[in-house]
């Protein structure tokens, strides 16, 4: 199989157009007419991940962080990021990045950290904004359901726990085909007017090329008459973090002890206690400090995240107890759960979840 074949794959999952602005996601490395048998899916790429991925024949890597991250203005072996670049190119490996498509996608990394924590009713943490477009389109009566279900195919029409969601109503439609056109209704050149139903319905902005072509495909007219709006609503389905309840109240130790249990942790950072009942959680997988404030908001009980720093305890405030298990720990499955997920989705082909755990922090 190509890798671009693959790509056109893995993209269905993660479209790379839900990623953040700030990141650097797709094939980094690479071409994508190379021929694929075996796939290697890791953490992050560091030198012995290379030589894994050689040792089992794989002529892709499928990371969840990029190695390539910031601007790249050297190759230098000396330097690790260049060394691991020149040992890819020598050995015509390819490299691909999933990363905050991952995250943000509908049941993203964080929701299956929510998982593992038991955690119940899950909602995004931070929904994702301007990525909700409204189509509008005008169908004959007798066609209706055959291009709803087009557009339901699409992807449109999904909210939250929600799908095949529209709006209708009856109406009258006019046009005037001139003599180069072929009306599915009336004569050209001549006033047509036909009983048309007002189509309405919402879709991620990442599907629109899918929805237009299948609005086209479907609808009987010769010009299909359509508008498409951005609309300001957050998208309940795609952004950052998760927040969710317990099945049941805990007291704030019984909670560390819970986190400890379920994740690969022995020494956990966290913020003064306040003797609260912990039931409401919000979690954001990795770096997390700048959803802190969203936290509160959502009158969680405890924030868990990774990478807090000195000062970020203090946003605390007496209004939250913030926990930092450290970053890849509350990312530690992201290998297993990216291959299960890929060998769901992609038949035919070899996924091979790396052995190697290259978690950069130790504690003595």
């Amino acid at each position: 199989m190509k890798i671009e074949k693959i790509i056109t794959e893995i993209e269905k999952i993660f479209p790379i157009e839900i990623a953040e602005e700030f990141d650097n996601v797709g094939l980094l490395l690479g071409k994508s007419d190379a021929v694929c048998n075996k796939a290697l899916v890791c953490h992050d790429v560091t030198d012995e991940v290379i030589d894994e991925a050689l040792n089992n024949k794989c002529e892709l890597i499928i990371s969840y962080h990029p190695l390539i991250f910031n601007s790249l203005k050297k190759i230098n072996y000396k330097n690790r990021i260049g060394r691991i670049v020149t040992k890819m190119i020598e050995n015509e490996l390819s490299l691909y990045s999933i990363h905050t498509s991952f995250d943000n996608f509908k049941n993203g990394l964080s929701f299956y950290l929510g998982n593992i924590l038991n955690l119940k009713n899950q909602k995004k943490l931070i929904p994702k904004k301007n990525s909700l477009m409204k189509l509008t389109t005008y169908v004959p009566n007798e066609y209706q359901d055959l291009v709803l279900n087009s557009l339901y195919e699409a992807g449109a029409g999904e909210i939250e726990n929600y799908s095949k969601c529209s709006f209708s109503s009856e109406g009258k439609g006019r046009y005037l085909g001139n003599k180069e056109s072929n009306p599915k209704f009336g004569n050209k050149e001549e006033l047509t007017k036909t009983s048309e139903i007002l189509i309405s319905l919402v879709f991620p902005s990442h599907i629109k090329k899918k929805v237009i072509e299948n609005l086209i495909e479907s609808h009987p007219y010769e010009s299909v008459a359509y508008e498409i709006t951005k609309i300001e609503n957050k998208n309940p389905d795609l952004g950052l973090g998760s927040i969710g309840v317990l099945p049941k109240s805990m007291t704030e130790k019984e909670f560390l002890e819970l986190l400890k249990n379920k994740l690969p942790v022995n020494i956990i950072k966290h913020s003064k206690f306040m003797k609260n009942k912990i039931k409401i959680v919000a979690v954001l997988a990795g770096s997390g400090a700048f959803a802190i404030d969203n936290a509160i908001e959502n009158n969680a009980d405890v924030f868990v995240t990774g990478d807090l720093k000195y000062h970020d305890f203090f946003k605390s405030d007496d209004k939250i107890l913030l926990v930092d298990v450290g970053h890849f720990e509350t990312e530690f499955f992201i290998k297993n759960k990216l291959q299960e997920i890929l060998m769901e989705k992609i038949h035919n082909f070899a996924f091979v979840a790396s052995k190697i755990d290259n978690n950069p922090v130790k504690y003595f």
